[in-house]
């Protein structure tokens, strides 16, 4: 399965139900599109794609890991907000 925002979430779900779960990262399937890019299209690059031998997988991250990327990623975002703050405050005072 290509590496998307849910794909942790429904690979989570496919392990439930038993089935074998690889995540690939989407520069990695996008190598092996052979044509306009669409579904169907991705789903075959997907396929040949996970059939090397030599492809890196993505780790599946659980709830709690992805509760922590949403945090830190809130939390650089404030951050970054904050800094340009003090940038445009600094150029007006000064």
């Amino acid at each position: 399965m290509e590496a998307c925002g849910s794909a942790h979430y429904w690979a989570r779900q496919m392990l439930r139900f038993g089935h074998e779960v690889k995540l690939i990262p989407p520069q990695y399937v996008r190598l092996f599109v052979k044509r306009q890019k669409n579904d169907a299209a991705d789903a075959e690059a997907i396929v040949v794609a996970a059939q090397r031998p030599e492809m890196r997988f993505v780790e599946m991250k659980s709830p709690e890991q992805q509760a922590n990327a949403v945090l830190f990623r809130g939390r650089e975002r404030l951050v970054h907000q904050r800094t340009e703050l003090a940038n445009s405050l600094r150029a007006v005072l000064y």
